[in-house]
């Protein structure tokens, strides 16, 4: 019998806006409070702890010290790297976390005839497995090559960061074969935000959404505690810290879209919740900046709401067809790479986000120029080599 927590993809550190940066941490403190109440056994961490591999200070010392607080009450961690956090270089914060002695990443592997060789980290009668998250889903291929190094009678947990060909759905993408995973217990799946189970496979969802998109589908986090004494193991935990409001406005003159907007909005409560505003709609006049937004956000203050998001993706031009304006889309670097691989297909555009994700690094404190320098040209250097 087991008692363990199961989270993932907390991207600590991903939000651009402060208060939503915020809520982010303020979800995984709750998920690490509530695991010391519940007294679990120990804490899995499926990927994506940070959003990228390299996170700001302010982010790491909030988060050493949320793993100081498992410590000391002698619950360990056991992690992988995601997508986001994982480093071609093989050098991430996780290793920090690691040698600072607050958690244990678990994917040890090695190659062996062509198979990738997993070994376990053995924690009482556990025996845990795992393999780290790769950007563009590079790690799809690896895990088609996984063995276990076997550990019979121990309850086998499988630790992946990655899409499964049953929770995939419609999505155009690489996925792994269910069918042919090394057996295990039980999987610990992340990568995918979603709240997804198929036999004992299992995706909690991500700690907190991680755009405009997932706060209106989602509205809150989530994680799973398994308890494998009970007859249903899985309990999920919903992590709601403040309420979410959606507002979709359909407009078609800007001029009168700020009175509508308002109008809209005053027959909400909005007191202390964040507030997503959608604005969509074909312009057959005006113009964009022709919606007041500053007086908008005014209003929404003195209704003592905690932060307006708008997002105008769907408002678009009558004449042209296009965005009127994308910019307060949360995903735009992503939609910006997914548009121009569309008009320029090249086998180059595997590897943008990669590239992104290495020249957003951000220069550490006590870090020379020369070696932030070095480091950036080390780690897009080996993009092209993996």
């Amino acid at each position: 019998m087991v008692k363990f927590a199961h989270i993932a993809d907390v991207h600590l550190g991903g939000w651009k806006q402060q208060p939503l940066q915020d809520l982010n941490m303020a979800s995984f403190k709750k998920a690490v409070e509530t695991c010391i109440k519940e007294k679990v056994e120990f804490i899995v961490i499926a990927g994506d702890l940070f959003d990228n591999a390299f996170p700001p200070i302010d982010v790491l010392k909030e988060t050493f010290a949320e793993f100081k607080k498992l410590k000391d009450v002698a619950i360990p961690c056991f992690i992988i790297a995601g997508s986001h956090d994982y480093s071609v270089s093989g050098k991430t914060f996780l290793d920090v976390l690691e040698k600072a002695g607050f958690c244990k990443n678990v994917a040890i592997f090695e190659e062996k005839n062509g198979n990738i060789m997993l070994n376990p980290t053995i924690h009482k009668g556990v025996a845990i497995y795992g393999y780290p998250g790769k950007t563009s889903g590079l790690e799809v291929s690896d895990l088609r090559r996984v063995k276990f190094n076997e550990t019979p009678g121990l309850f086998k947990i499988f630790m992946l960061h990655t899409t499964i060909d049953k929770a995939k759905g419609n999505l155009p993408i690489d996925a792994l074969e269910t069918a042919n995973i090394p057996k295990a217990d039980y999987y610990a799946m992340g990568h995918l935000h979603i709240d997804f189970q198929y036999e004992n496979f299992v995706y909690p969802g991500p700690i907190f959404p991680n755009n405009f998109q997932e706060l209106e589908d989602l509205e809150h986090g989530r994680f799973y505690i398994v308890d494998t004494s009970l007859e249903n193991p899985l309990k999920r935990v919903d992590l709601k810290i403040r309420e979410v409001v959606s507002v979709a406005i359909e407009i078609k003159n800007t001029i009168r879209a700020t009175e509508q907007i308002l109008s809209e909005l005053e027959k909400h409560e909005l007191e202390g919740k964040v507030v997503l505003l959608r604005v969509k709609g074909i312009l057959e006049s005006g113009k964009h900046s022709d919606i007041k937004f500053a007086q908008i956000e005014e209003a929404i203050k003195k209704k003592g709401a905690f932060f307006l998001l708008r997002n105008t993706h769907d408002l678009k031009s009558k004449e042209t067809g296009l965005e009127a304006e994308i910019q307060e889309t949360e995903n735009i670097e992503e939609e910006s790479i997914k548009k121009y691989s569309e008009q320029n297909p090249s086998n180059f555009n595997k590897f943008i986000s990669q590239i992104m994700n290495a020249l957003a690094s951000e220069k550490q404190e006590g870090e020379t120029t020369d070696s932030f320098t070095s480091r950036i040209m080390e780690e897009t250097k080996k993009i092209f080599v993996t």
